[in-house]
């Protein structure tokens, strides 16, 4: 995948499950892994392969000069809630284009997981 010196994407080996208030939120063969200068590996899953029905859009915006802008969700699940725990760049920049149509969350929030057990 693409390498723009700042950022990393590559291929998640296996399966990679998300899962919060103990519901599964997420579960994909396909998932993309952005590595970021001076930060943990992300997961960031196809949209296709989340319970979007899970996340409640916020009004929380940011931007990375690396990708773009982020839009945010809150996970809801199991009678609980985290807000702004998941996020999307709906339109990256050219650098970050693996990640359109994608749903990356925090996994402080969110516990992210591989098929191997890694995070």
């Amino acid at each position: 995948m693409a390498d723009s010196g700042r950022v990393r994407f590559e291929r998640a080996a296996g399966r990679v499950t998300a899962s919060f208030a103990g519901e599964t939120v997420a579960d994909s063969a396909r998932v993309v892994m952005l590595h970021e200068t001076g930060y943990p590996p992300v997961a960031y899953f196809p949209a296709a392969d989340v319970a979007m029905s899970r996340l409640r859009a916020t009004d929380r915006r940011t931007r990375c000069p690396h990708k773009g802008e982020a839009s945010y969700w809150t996970v809801a699940a199991g009678g609980e809630a985290a807000e702004n725990a998941a996020w999307t760049y709906r339109a990256p920049l050219p650098a970050a284009a693996a990640i359109a149509g994608h749903v990356a969350f925090y996994s402080d929030r969110v516990a992210v997981r591989r098929e191997d057990g890694d995070a």
